[in-house]
């Protein structure tokens, strides 16, 4: 199984995609049934599958306080 951490492909996943993906991981490696290479590799995947989910989260959260900015403005 290749699990590495493929910044290209990470990057194209959409929050949903990236989080269930994670998630099935996360139960992977708690279950800890996984060889020892493989949980690494799948380790990896997840640190960059994180890091896919904080960056769509800070770009949705910067947007809705532009929004409320926005609507701030215009009530003034």
């Amino acid at each position: 199984m290749s699990e590495s951490p493929r910044p290209a492909d990470v990057a194209a996943l959409t929050f949903e995609t990236a989080l269930a993906e994670l998630e099935g991981i996360v139960g992977r490696l708690e279950r800890g049934d996984v060889p020892l290479e493989e949980s690494i590799a799948a380790y990896e995947r997840g640190e960059a599958l994180k890091k896919r989910c904080a960056d769509l989260l800070s770009i949705a959260e910067a947007r809705v306080r532009s929004e409320e900015h926005t609507s701030e403005l215009q009530s003034h």
